[in-house]
């Protein structure tokens, strides 16, 4: 760049000179200042590497622990088998013992080959492709799956060249077909579609005067270039596929010649999300009817900006019906404000473990609220004692697993027939089991920090709630089901880590409450969200009831709309 006595110089007499030399500063600026946004977006690029970089060595640290336990199982079954065979003979099982640790070891087994929680299987990601190759494939040959009934099929019939006899011209005899199959995939289109409105002006012999026009269609965001396709792929890519932003973002550059911004989608989809509120809070309606929940809560990783240099950690609330609809809930903390103000008109019994803002909340209200335990939390630390080398445990988790078979041999019976058969065959061995815990506990060499000690304490302390089940055949014997049954069990699993801003949570919220209770109900997501956001712009309030996943019957319109 020249100095201002040298442009005096150089351009003396020459304005026109001089213009041109300032429009092309002018244009090396522009240049400059592209290449310093294209730096930015590289920057911001390269910290969302390193951001998922950390989730990845994150999802590998929690692996490392599974497989560490599954070693400390391993070395607990080795150190039981040395005890039997070299340790003295006070150490060694007896016959009963020696079978109910076979048991343990079938159960074992059992646990590991069932699918990981819903906690686990909404905030872990899927494993890497390098990851996936590493699993052993099966021996034998999988069939080819049929063609899926629902695909449309397109027929290309070739003909052969020399169908016609090249002598005497006789065309030959169809004596059958070869017929080879492959799936071809249409790629997604984005359209502007145009919706034209004619005006007429009267000119009428009556001299009725006037200019009439057809009325505008409600539409699902006012004042938005926002379509009702459009905004389906939204919620499903965000909150089902779980892609981020700035990848939707590159997507519709980069495949469809479009820019869309993140903010703009972030605004569409809280405006929808408004939208659905009612659905979300008529689902909650039915749920609270039903006078029993199973609750539980996890932690999520929030990316709040007023906590710099890491994420800050929020906890999504878990309500849910057994075979019914779920609720999630966002709130920044683990405290009781979130339950207390979700069940303050909530009256029944609600199952959860142990965690103690649950019992306070029924000591809040007694008369109101009731609830139960969840056996499996005390499963677990009876397997964690028997890892360790006590061989106490071994007869606890024997009684569970009768009462588990007794579960699944009722699983399809009425709750009047399953309510009868725990009453008959349940109380003897939950006395059993108080009884022995109690002798335990009673015994001075249990020390209380031990494995087993806390075992034994858990158990006692929640004796009541845990036995809570046998007093209705619709009650659960534990809280699995909020955990398990939610899990969507056609597409693939939940791979979201954290909420990108605290003000995202309720928002979150809401849609993975709908998504999630469409798979529940085994309705098609993409179905559900087309037809209700179509009919939601021209509906009134108390009609909102009849989109409840419950209720909810897919319009004509809709399903042509969702296909």
């Amino acid at each position: 760049m020249k100095s201002a006595a040298e442009l005096l110089r150089d351009f003396a007499g020459d304005p026109a000179a001089l213009a041109a030399y300032a429009t092309r500063l002018a244009q090396d600026l522009a240049a400059r200042e592209r290449e310093l946004a294209a730096g930015e977006q590289e920057l911001a690029a390269r910290e969302q590497a390193l951001r998922e970089q950390a989730q990845h060595l994150a999802r590998l640290q929690q692996e490392a622990t599974e497989r560490d336990q599954l070693l400390a199982e391993a070395r607990a079954y080795i150190a039981q088998l040395k005890r039997q065979l070299f340790g003295p003979k006070a150490d060694h099982l007896n016959p009963e013992q020696e079978e109910q640790l076979r048991q343990l070891t079938g159960e074992l087994q059992e646990q590991a080959q069932r699918p990981p929680p819903l906690s686990q299987d909404v905030l872990q990601p899927d494993p890497p492709a390098r990851d996936k190759e590493k699993v052993k494939k099966e021996p034998r040959r999988p069939r080819r799956p049929a063609l899926p009934v629902q695909v449309e099929v397109q027929r290309v019939v070739l003909e052969p060249d020399d169908k016609v006899c090249g002598v005497c011209q006789r065309e030959g005899r169809r004596i059958g077909q070869e017929t080879t199959t492959e799936y071809e995939y249409i790629p997604a289109r984005l359209v502007c579609v145009e919706t034209v409105r004619p005006k007429y002006a009267r000119e009428c012999a009556c001299g009725a005067p006037g200019i009439t026009i057809a009325p505008l269609p409600a539409r699902l965001v006012p004042q938005s270039k926002l379509g009702l396709g459009l905004a389906v792929y939204l919620l499903l890519s965000r909150f089902d596929d779980h892609l981020p932003y700035y990848t939707l973002e590159r997507i519709f550059r980069e495949r469809h010649g479009v820019v869309i911004p993140r903010q703009q989608m972030v605004q569409w989809v809280e405006k929808i999300a408004l939208m659905l509120l009612g659905v979300y809070e008529g689902i909650w309606e039915e749920m609270q009817a039903t006078g029993y929940l199973q609750v539980d809560e996890t932690p999520v990783k929030v990316l709040d900006p007023e906590v710099k240099g890491k994420a800050a950690t929020g906890y999504l609330w878990f309500y849910s019906h057994p075979q019914g609809d779920v609720l999630l809930e966002f709130c920044g903390g683990r405290g009781r404000e979130a339950p207390e103000k979700r069940l303050r008109d909530f009256q029944g019994t609600i199952q959860t473990d142990a965690y103690g803002v649950y019992d306070s909340l029924r000591r809040q209200r007694p008369a109101q609220l009731k609830r139960l335990g969840c056996l499996a939390h005390a499963r677990r630390r009876w397997y964690t004692a028997a890892e360790e080398g006590f061989p106490e445990a071994i007869w606890f988790i024997a009684q569970i697993r009768q009462l588990y078979r007794l579960e699944d041999q009722m699983r399809d019976a009425s709750d009047a027939a399953r309510h009868a058969a725990r009453r008959d065959q349940a109380p003897a061995l939950w006395r059993a089991m108080k009884r022995r815990a109690l002798e335990l506990g009673a015994n001075p060499r249990l020390l209380p920090k031990s494995s087993l000690g806390k075992a034994v304490s858990y158990f006692l302390k929640e004796y009541t709630a845990l036995v809570g089940y046998l007093r209705d055949g619709r009650f659960q014997i534990d809280n699995n089901l909020v955990e398990n049954d939610v899990r969507p069990s056609v597409v693939g699993r939940k791979r979201w880590l954290f909420i990108g801003h605290p003000d995202a949570g309720w928002r979150s919220a809401v849609i993975y409450t709908i998504i999630q209770s469409c798979r529940r109900r085994g309705i098609n997501p993409q179905d559900y969200l087309t037809d209700v956001l179509r009919r939601l712009p021209s509906m009134k309030n108390h009609e909102v009831k009849q989109l409840l996943p419950s209720r909810w019957k897919p319009s004509t319109e809709g399903a042509q709309a969702a296909r």
